[in-house]
């Protein structure tokens, strides 16, 4: 794989940078592919501070509050974790966030243009996995001159990108921390996927995947978004905040529109987001994550974590129904039989799998004190080796 940069390495804001070529792990090859990144704080002079923020499906690489070009403020979608004195302290830590290879933010992905025809990939979009989105990064990285990692962070499919992180680039990585993730999806997290992909493929303006030059699959998207923000919320928090309650009106109307407050949210939230995102992306990002096994090679998990050196800390949340916390314990028990150097801790949260967006205060709790446990980490392994 290799990469040119376009611009200044280490400027803040917006950036673009473009890969000659990646190769990728079901076969295919992608040529001239497009990285968006963002860079949060200074990297320190013998660069050991550098802290790699993975995002989730439908993130992007503004992970943190910038100044717009008209004087506003734009937020971050993990304001609460990432910024001057938060639990990733861009006073103190050089922060990368980029959108992902097959993204729909600025970085290649089926929405892109095809150089060979003139025309939006679409499904001709080679597959691409949780592996191939860390190896893009670790390019990235290498074209900006960061050799190596204090931290690689993630939530959800973020913390998918962290686990691999730790075991394609050991090396590279001081620690890993993983939040409301699995190291492989369940049964169920890949049932829901399927119902997101069907709304999506039944748009009768899906097209086959062409759809950019005429009407979009709004109604497949926004479906495939409904029923994905029902499994990030819990129970408790969805009876809480809405409960049996009817919108603007005191009776039901014995008729099929909406009527009650869950409704109207969850049509709202499909509404939104087919303003932002791709349905091919979505597509894309969800077989990803139903192809991701951490331990796919292994007959027993415990193998891959056998003598690495990278520091875990896992963070689960006790409502999280979507990648519940047994499934972290087992990649836990896995590493801890080996002697992996691992701390986990389960939230106490109403919130379900958003918790990691809704619970900064706790997670802080956890993860500040462990980034700066981690002082001297490069010189500790060097010595160790």
């Amino acid at each position: 794989m290799t990469a040119m940069t376009a611009g200044p390495a280490l400027a803040s804001g917006p950036r673009t940078l473009r890969l000659r070529s990646v190769e990728l792990a079901g076969g295919g090859r992608l040529d001239d592919v497009e990285v968006a990144y963002e860079t949060y704080g200074e990297l320190a002079e013998d660069g050991d501070n550098a802290v790699l923020v993975c995002h989730a499906l439908s993130g992007d690489a503004h992970v943190a509050a910038s100044d717009a070009d008209d004087g506003t403020t734009r937020p971050g979608w993990w304001d609460v974790m990432v910024g001057p004195g938060k639990a990733i302290d861009t006073e103190r830590y050089f922060v990368i966030c980029s959108n992902v290879l097959g993204g729909c933010s600025g970085t290649t992905g089926p929405g892109s243009t095809d150089s060979e025809t003139g025309e939006p990939f679409g499904l001709k979009f080679p597959l691409v996995t949780i592996e191939d989105m860390v190896d893009v990064q670790a390019a990235l990285l290498d074209a900006i001159g960061v050799p190596r990692l204090r931290a690689v962070v993630g939530g959800s499919m973020g913390g998918m990108q962290a686990l691999s992180w730790a075991l394609r680039y050991p090396e590279r990585v001081g620690s890993c921390i993983g939040i409301a993730t699995t190291w492989r999806l369940g049964a169920q997290a890949i049932a829901f996927n399927e119902v997101g992909r069907t709304a999506i493929l039944g748009d009768p303006h899906f097209a086959g995947g062409d759809y950019y030059d005429g009407p979009r699959p709004e109604h497949g998207l926004a479906t495939a978004r409904m029923v994905g923000h029902i499994t990030y919320l819990s129970e408790e928090s969805m009876r809480a905040k809405f409960g049996r309650r009817l919108r603007e009106r005191d009776a039901h109307a014995f008729d099929f529109v909406t009527e009650f407050e869950v409704e109207s949210y969850l049509a709202y939230q499909g509404r939104k987001f087919v303003e932002r995102f791709d349905a091919n992306t979505y597509l894309y990002m969800t077989k990803a994550m139903d192809y991701f096994d951490l331990c796919a090679n292994a007959t027993d998990p415990s193998e891959v974590f056998a003598w690495s050196p990278v520091r875990f800390l896992l963070l689960t949340f006790t409502s999280d129904w979507l990648f519940p916390t047994y499934q972290s314990r087992e990649i836990v028990g896995a590493m801890q039989r080996v002697g992996a150097d691992v701390t986990f801790a389960e939230i106490e949260s109403p919130y379900g799998h958003d918790a990691f967006l809704l619970e900064p205060e706790a997670q802080a709790e956890v993860m500040a004190p462990f980034l700066g446990s981690l002082d001297g980490w490069r010189a500790r392994r060097e010595v160790s080796s």
